[in-house]
């Protein structure tokens, strides 16, 4: 039988945070993955793993990241699934270009208007014991990069005041909340309700959720922040291995060598579709 190598969905909501996840990628030419709904991925290998990885654009929202993860999970099945963009910093020892690695991602639009105020009723979904050890290791040595493991805040919101009501709610009921986003919870909320699947949200600090938001991404920010996220993505990845090693066929007396740059994908499957070729460096 031919060899079958595990994968890795990498999902971004922005353009400028798929392009950062996509140049650490040898994407195949041409090689397209359209889902029965018509969602689009790329596909290719991050070098020196095993990892078959597939990124995909998906748009904002948490509703849009929890219906197209659900069905990329249910077609793809992948070992693991990354969700690597930028967010609003909420701590003053954040600074742009930090990361934020999420330990938890919270919902924070859950709750009751009562008369005597808003009452949280909050849901969180912890990132992958897995996955957040590889990211333990990896960011022990990466240089570039000031990384934090925190909680994440998620809504449907673009928060850009830091004396709005919102901000001062969140600061309340989520106080542990390192930053802001907008699709890490409907993500994780789909990888939790496929079983088995390790998830993790990752995050670039591109301005600090206030009013100079607008100044910050014009200035580059979110590029800056695009491109930290993608690295730390990487560097776990580089860290993390599949559970089940990959199947061996039988005239090779042994399997990929996780560690090197000697795995030949000639003749590997991906979700029953035999590829013509993906090969290390020699």
């Amino acid at each position: 039988m031919p060899e079958t190598y595990p994968t890795v969905v990498v999902l971004t909501a922005l353009p400028v945070e798929y392009d950062a996840v996509r140049a650490h990628i040898e994407v195949l030419d041409d090689d397209e993955i359209v889902l029965g709904d018509g969602t689009r991925l790329e596909r290719g290998r991050l070098p020196g793993t095993p990892w078959t990885v597939a990124i995909a654009e998906l748009g904002e929202g948490a509703l849009t990241a929890a219906a197209l993860t659900t069905r990329i999970v249910s077609e793809l099945h992948p070992e693991a699934l990354l969700f690597v963009g930028v967010a609003g910093g909420l701590k003053d020892d954040l600074e742009i270009g930090d990361v934020v690695v999420g330990t938890k991602v919270y919902a924070i639009h859950g709750g009751k208007e009562a008369a005597d105020g808003f009452l949280a009723r909050p849901e969180a979904w912890h990132g992958s014991h897995r996955l957040l050890q590889a990211a333990r290791s990896a960011l022990r040595g990466l240089d570039g990069v000031r990384g934090h493991r925190k909680p994440l805040a998620c809504g449907d919101v673009v928060l850009a005041d830091e004396r709005s009501a919102l901000r001062g709610r969140i600061q309340r009921t989520y106080n542990d909340a390192y930053a802001i986003e907008m699709e890490g919870s409907g993500a994780s909320h789909a990888a939790h309700l496929s079983g088995q699947l390790d998830a993790l949200v990752i995050r670039g600090i591109s301005d600090l959720a206030d009013a100079q938001k607008a100044d910050a991404d014009a200035g580059g920010s979110q590029e800056l922040a695009a491109a930290q996220a993608a690295k730390v993505a990487v560097a776990v990845l580089r860290k993390h291995r599949p559970r089940v090693p990959a199947s061996v066929s039988s005239d090779t007396e042994e399997g990929p060598r996780y560690g090197g740059d000697h795995i030949d994908f000639r003749g590997s499957t991906f979700n029953g579709t035999v590829i013509g070729k993906i090969a290390g460096r020699p």
